[in-house]
């Protein structure tokens, strides 16, 4: 019986023991790829701090047509998919993008790399983003709420 109990207990202290070791090992990568990305950066920013991944929607303004419907999608891997659908103009256009993106120096304004047509920075938020024009400048004026992409 106590042999049962013995080999019991050393059963589950090996368990145990491989268990911690592989989370270290999965913490370690994690730590790696971290301190990686905020080599890249000075303090917090959007890049380091935020959920930035994730889906953004939103109807911009458009001067031949009603509106642009788009959709962002930015994945971890930084890869990007975008959608926009034109409203009014021809209801059965609509453009996708997918590409690469990377973050600027500050780490808050990602650039979408292989844009056909239209802008190609964003100013990543707490669940939105700004779209901003063909300079990286955000977008003023009466109309500049209409140009934020929320998080879906």
């Amino acid at each position: 019986m106590n042999k049962n109990l013995l080999l019991l207990g050393l059963f589950a202290s090996l368990s145990f023991a491989t268990s911690c070791s592989n989370s270290e090992s999965v913490s370690e990568e994690e730590n790696e790829i971290n301190s990686t990305e905020k080599a890249l950066y000075v303090g917090d920013n959007s890049a380091t701090s935020l959920d930035w991944n994730g889906t953004y929607k939103g109807t911009v303004p458009c001067a031949s047509c009603e509106g642009i419907e788009t959709i962002l999608t930015l994945n971890i891997d930084r890869t990007y998919k975008l959608s926009t659908h034109y409203f009014g103009r021809n209801d059965a256009l609509e453009e996708d993008d997918m590409g690469t993106f990377t973050w600027d120096e500050t780490g808050s304004i990602i650039t979408l790399e292989h844009v056909s047509n239209g802008p190609s920075k964003y100013k990543v938020g707490e669940n939105r983003i700004w779209q901003l024009d063909m300079h990286g400048n955000i977008i003023t004026g009466d109309l500049a709420d209409h140009y934020i992409l929320t998080k879906q």
